[in-house]
């Protein structure tokens, strides 16, 4: 897998803490900072350019699917 450098921040992490209910399952902490480790990740590959077209990506479904 190729190392992809969406390296979260604090203050992302404490955004997303604080909108939490005051009681919540650690569980749902965990897919929080998943989910924001994700979306950094693919804002890095858009900025470098790791993108897929439109099209491209209709190919690459079909062919995933299509077996």
């Amino acid at each position: 897998m190729a190392s992809k450098q969406g390296i979260l921040t604090k203050k992302a992490v404490l955004r997303s803490l604080k909108e939490l209910p005051e009681r919540f399952d650690a569980d749902e902490l965990i897919e929080r900072i998943v989910l924001l480790q994700k979306v950094e990740e693919g804002l890095a590959d858009a900025k470098a350019g790791r993108v897929f077209t439109l099209d491209q990506m209709r190919a690459h479904i079909q062919r995933k699917w299509s077996r």
